[in-house]
């Protein structure tokens, strides 16, 4: 027994320096600020650790959409993702809270929500056995179409596409009346390019990096949602890393997400003046038509609320900092 100790002390030291390679999938297409950034920040930390920790990013949706992935991180062949935060909602709920629709009307108020909500998210999600990094801007999701969108019945008119397995815009959507097209991400392209689909919510950076703006003609000027990603890694594959070693990953990928939020959000303020330079019309809905999008959407966060999608009381923080928020302005 003492000899086996004394072997097994002997081999501590190489197990701690054992390297690690976090395997990183995202549908952010490679060459993006944010695959870029990411890829960046796995060069750093190999050189800090000196090797010990590395990252892997796999882009462009290569290894399926998000549920595909998390089944891929819960046999370990995977490690984490990059994703909207409504992918994490199964750990926890309240990740959703930015992505109430219609709540924002800009983004001196998405700015004032999240200085106060943004730990607490990433606090909920740790507990919930995701580790992550800060929230990247994803910009505000626009109604976009190959017909005009003014009103809800124009909408409920068009085949409108929403991201399958997102039980939050299924339900939101139900409470708007509408009957959308649930595709992946990957299928909405080739819809739009047959037909199947004619319409799309979406920010007009996604719009323009993944080209569904070629087959549409108009923009429907008002802000549904705010969107926004993050990088989860899973705990178990985390925990395996020194304490050391999370630390520096911490450190640098910490840093590398606030540069990527303040340079999506740069590109996000410019993206929908481009998508315009690109062709597309801009659609304005009238005073009544814009109070009867509020009133539907109130319905809509009701009743998320109300199937537990999202708590009352973190709904009640964010309402709180809007009306502090307005009262200032």
């Amino acid at each position: 027994m003492l000899r086996l100790a004394t072997v097994l002390v002997a081999l501590l030291p190489l197990v701690a320096s054992a390297a690690t390679t976090l395997k990183i999938s995202t549908l952010y297409p490679d060459g993006t600020t944010i695959v870029t950034g990411l890829k960046n920040a796995g060069k750093e930390i190999a050189d800090k650790t000196e090797g010990r920790v590395k990252l892997k990013i796999y882009p462009g949706g290569v290894m399926g959409d998000d549920r595909a992935v998390e089944r891929k991180i819960r046999i370990g062949q995977l490690h984490g993702m990059i994703a909207q935060g409504g992918a994490f909602a199964s750990a926890y709920k309240d990740s959703q809270i930015l992505n109430v629709p219609l709540a924002f009307n800009n983004y001196d108020e998405v700015d004032a929500v999240r200085a106060e909500l943004d730990p607490v998210i990433e606090q909920g999600l740790e507990q919930g056995g995701w580790v992550s990094f800060g929230l990247v801007d994803g910009g505000f999701a626009y109604v976009m179409s190959e017909n005009p969108v003014k009103s809800l019945d124009d909408l409920r008119d068009q085949k409108l596409w929403l991201p399958a397995n997102d039980e939050a815009s299924a339900k939101a959507s139900k409470a708007f009346e509408l009957s959308p097209i649930m595709l992946n991400i990957g299928a909405v392209l080739t819809s739009l390019q047959t037909g199947a689909i004619n319409a799309f919510a979406a920010p007009p950076v996604a719009a323009l990096t993944l080209q569904w703006y070629s087959r549409v003609n108009y923009v429907t000027d008002m802000p549904l949602l705010y969107t926004f990603g993050l990088l989860g890694i899973h705990e178990k594959y985390f925990k395996r890393i020194s304490p050391e070693d999370q630390k520096v990953v911490r450190d640098v990928l910490g840093a590398t997400f606030d540069t990527l939020d303040t340079e999506s959000r740069k590109e996000n303020l410019s993206a929908f003046q481009a998508v315009q330079q690109q062709g597309l019309e801009v659609v304005q809905p009238t005073e009544d038509q814009r109070a009867e999008w509020k009133d539907y959407a109130d319905r809509a966060t009701a009743e998320l609320v109300e199937e537990g999608e999202v708590s009352q009381d973190m709904l009640d923080r964010l309402n709180g900092i809007l009306a502090k928020q307005r009262a200032g302005q």
